[in-house]
């Protein structure tokens, strides 16, 4: 089947209007066209369909058995438009449907996904569809309605709202340390079995920061990763120093399973926790509601920081 194309549009137009109308006249001044280029799309749908559709004469129409199965046909078709427009419309307006979310891993199970069921509580028409993964998706070319992504935005076609910053910071078990000593200056790390995050563009460098100073060490270790929360637990058993997010380590840092190392460096520049969509415009009263939800939830600090307090 072709598509439906601006042709068969006004075809369909005016037959539908010939048939309420009963005349070229009347249903051209409902189209707003003249009753000449209405008779010729009439011709054309004809020679395309093989069929008579009106039988003309120079007082009235008369549609034929066929013309008049067309017309309701087609009656039934826009109904089927205008439902399937209002059904969309709805969508816009009314907090129901799905609603297709792209969340960190690990941040999305340790922090985000907990939350999650706060919302859907709360608006039980949505139904949420989330995908955990540390990839950035394209949530354009997916069909995502929006994200939560963690560090630098780099798609400029996104519309993002920053949640929070994102530290990385570093951390050890206070056995480790009580074996091994602890770093003064970012230059003793590279005495140090540090743990790599093979995901972190710089490693081996670490890049540490402390407001406009920055200092590089290439660090070195026993255990190199792309899953940082294989290191935390290799840290957790006093393996070597971690570097990770401040959100990853926060309930080790609060339960003294770990502790601070340099506390006043951290891991590059201050990254960022951002909520992305593809447009502002058009969006749907569930994601325009899981925007200001999620906005809500971070106002007074991430969720990490918010157990300390």
């Amino acid at each position: 089947m072709q598509p439906f194309d601006s042709r068969q549009a006004d075809e369909v137009a005016t037959l539908l209007a010939l048939a309420e109308h009963g005349s070229f006249a009347a249903a051209g001044r409902a189209l707003q066209r003249h009753p000449s280029v209405l008779s010729k799309r009439l011709g054309a749908l004809e020679r395309r369909l093989g069929i008579r559709l009106v039988e003309r004469t120079t007082r009235q129409l008369r549609f034929t058995d066929e013309g008049e199965r067309l017309a309701s046909r087609f009656r039934q078709a826009v109904d089927l438009l205008d439902e399937a427009e209002h059904e969309a419309s709805l969508g816009a307006a009314q907090l129901r449907g799905r609603l297709r979310i792209a969340l960190p891993s690990a941040m999305g199970r340790l922090w985000l996904g907990p939350l999650l069921a706060e919302f859907a509580l709360a608006h039980p028409q949505v139904v949420l569809e989330t995908d955990y993964s540390e990839r950035f998706v394209d949530i354009i070319a997916e069909g995502f309605d929006l994200a939560i992504r963690v560090g630098e935005l780099a798609d400029s076609r996104l519309v993002a709202r920053r949640l929070c910053a994102h530290r990385r910071i570093l951390g050890a078990a206070p056995d480790y340390l009580e074996r091994h000593g602890v770093p003064r200056i970012p230059a003793d790390l590279a005495a140090h079995n540090c743990l790599g995050f093979s995901g972190l563009h710089s490693y081996p460098e670490w890049k540490l920061t402390r407001q406009d100073e920055q200092q590089p060490v290439r660090v070195r270790g026993s255990m190199v990763s792309n899953d940082n929360e294989a290191l935390l637990c290799a840290a957790r058993q006093g393996l070597g120093i971690f570097a990770a997010g401040e959100w990853l380590m926060s309930r080790d840092l609060e339960a003294g399973r770990l502790v601070r190392v340099l506390p006043e460096w951290q891991l590059d520049a201050d990254a960022g926790v951002y909520l992305v969509r593809p447009s502002a415009r058009y969006a749907t009263a569930a994601a325009s509601a899981f925007r200001q939800w999620v906005e809500a939830r971070f106002a007074a600090g991430p969720p990490w920081q918010r157990q300390r307090d």
